[in-house]
């Protein structure tokens, strides 16, 4: 079997690099997003006391809007990845109607259900078409 020559490694050895430093640069994008999101989250939780409806409501908009803009793939990163992957949660949307479930408050369940699928396509569309009027500009 024939070996590599020295310049067909240093192709390789740069195009390694080059995968390396563009997969940083992505994580970092996210990771930058990721904090205030969390910290948003964390806030809305703490002074309104809804872990759910609000932030996944907001998010659906925030990525309906992100949708309805040309794609950038830097700002779905830092906005869609990272700052609407933390601030929403499906867990925890999850997590709560099966706790009314299990205190047999079937009908909070479905209407936490309802009110969030709801509400959460009404502000995507709403953020799509944001999105949208922005770009016609």
């Amino acid at each position: 079997m024939p070996q590599p020559s020295s310049t067909t490694t240093n192709i390789d050895a740069t195009t390694h690099q080059l995968s390396l430093r563009k997969d940083l640069s992505e994580l970092l994008l996210v990771a930058l997003g990721a904090v205030p999101g969390a910290v948003m989250r964390w806030q809305v939780g703490a002074h309104l006391h809804d872990n759910n409806v609000i932030v996944n409501v907001l998010g659906a908009f925030i990525l309906g809007w992100l949708v309805g803009l040309p794609l950038r793939p830097k700002r779905q990163l830092l906005i869609g990845i990272g700052f609407c992957g933390s601030l929403t949660t499906f867990s925890s949307w999850m997590v709560d109607c099966v706790v009314f479930i299990a205190q047999g408050d079937w009908l909070a369940a479905l209407g936490l259900i309802g009110m969030t699928l709801g509400l959460g396509l009404g502000a995507a569309a709403l953020g799509v078409v944001a999105g949208r009027s922005l770009v016609r500009r």
